[in-house]
């Protein structure tokens, strides 16, 4: 792949920040957007601007049919058997909450569980919290080793007859994780129990196929895979959603409505109320486009050299830990330096024009396991180069020179 024509499609990584080269790694908590995914958004309000599924003039055409060509993209792009099973929602937290809401509140009473991992992000922990304090269900968690990697041996301890549904990320946003979720799911199907995979860390860096992975549901947001925010998916079985209540009501998840009765509409839009972001899953299309364009296994060979780049450059470090040292790792590496704080690390870098992440990256009990207030988080996209590694390199040298 080559990276140096990849970043010419991407104008924001042609600024400055304060006076120098910007080097932008913060991927993990949204990606940048190449010129593509920018005109199909402010193509949309330019041509096409009108709403969806409601209108027989033009506009309204083909405002439709570009809302749901993107969703024909999204069922392509991770392997959906149809696109009825593709809801778009804003992003994953709407999605875990609307699994949460919907299906948890069908299929998760007093005296069940639900299992997630010590390695969940917050979206991936709240819902299922307020699921069981609403239901007086148990909130379970399958414990990680201090490498990042996940006690596997627990897990058919852990899966029971009460345990109702397991919620699991494909790739950990503090740790870079990559979890064996095929393994995970394989596990809770011999005890019927479905899996809900959180892929907002794994689709931007390599192939993700549902089928293959027997997913039950699979989420993800648009602006962490170089599309708008706004826009993300929600897959599910179609089985399991036909299955499902609506969880929230209004325009466009009809059928009929009287003062009587309401009856809903068909799959997908019955979990689609109001009027979408139409302009954000214009974007999103766009987005996967250009990811299927540039090839998710280049994408995810060139990746793992930067990371494997990456993870040396900073173990050989003076000063850097390294937090976690998972067997298998995508596009992230956490670290802290000695006796200087993860916000001051940060701010000293962005001086030099380079951005990272410094904080809890909304894993607070990842922090508590570690035993630190905060990390610094280094993530990586596919125009991301080695010659960045070296800058964040050099710009570690500088905290520690100024903090000596």
């Amino acid at each position: 792949m080559d990276a140096a024509r990849v970043r010419e499609d991407f104008p924001i990584l042609h600024r400055e920040i304060k006076g120098k080269p910007l080097v932008y790694l913060d991927n993990a908590a949204t990606a940048q957007k190449p010129r593509q995914v920018i005109d199909a958004i402010s193509g949309y309000y330019e041509k096409h601007n009108a709403n969806v599924h409601r209108g027989v003039h033009a506009l309204s055409v083909e405002a439709t049919e570009l809302y749901e060509g993107a969703r024909e993209k999204a069922r392509a792009f991770i392997n959906a058997a149809e696109t009825s099973e593709i809801v778009f929602v804003r992003g994953t937290t709407e999605a875990i909450n609307l699994v949460a809401s919907s299906f948890g509140g069908s299929n998760v009473k007093n005296g069940d569980e639900v299992l997630i991992t010590a390695m969940e992000h917050h979206s991936n922990i709240v819902p299922w919290q307020m699921l069981c304090q609403r239901t007086g269900a148990t909130l379970r968690v399958l414990p990680m080793n201090r490498d990042g990697d996940l006690l596997m041996e627990e897990l058919p301890r852990m899966l029971n007859e009460r345990t109702r549904i397991v919620a699991v990320t494909h790739v950990s946003n503090s740790l870079g994780t990559v979890n064996p979720v095929a393994e995970i799911i394989a596990m809770a199907h011999e005890r019927g129990i479905p899996v809900l995979v959180d892929g907002a860390q794994a689709v931007p860096h390599f192939q993700v196929d549902v089928r293959a992975l027997d997913a039950d549901f699979y989420v993800f947001s648009g602006h962490k895979m170089v599309g708008p925010t706004g826009a993300g998916v929600l897959y599910a079985r179609k089985s399991i959603l036909e299955g499902m209540p609506p969880w929230q009501g209004g325009g466009d998840m009809i059928a009929s409505v009287t003062f009587e009765k309401t009856t809903y509409n068909v799959l997908p839009h019955r979990f689609e109320a109001g009027t979408p972001d139409i302009a954000a899953v214009a974007g999103l299309g766009a987005a996967i486009d250009y990811l299927c364009a540039t090839g998710m296994d280049a994408i995810a060979r060139y990746e793992d050299g930067l990371v494997r780049q990456a993870v040396d450059a900073l173990s050989s470090a003076l000063g850097v830990t390294l937090i976690g040292t998972p067997g298998q790792r995508a596009g992230v590496v956490s670290f802290t330096l000695d006796k200087i704080h993860p916000h001051d690390v940060g701010m000293i870098l962005d001086s030099e024009g380079v951005a990272i992440r410094a904080g809890h990256h909304c894993t607070q009990p990842v922090m508590d396991f570690y035993g630190v207030p905060a990390t610094n988080r280094a993530s990586f996209a596919f125009y991301n180069t080695r010659a960045d590694i070296d800058r964040l390199i050099a710009g570690l040298d500088k905290v520690r020179a100024l903090f000596a």
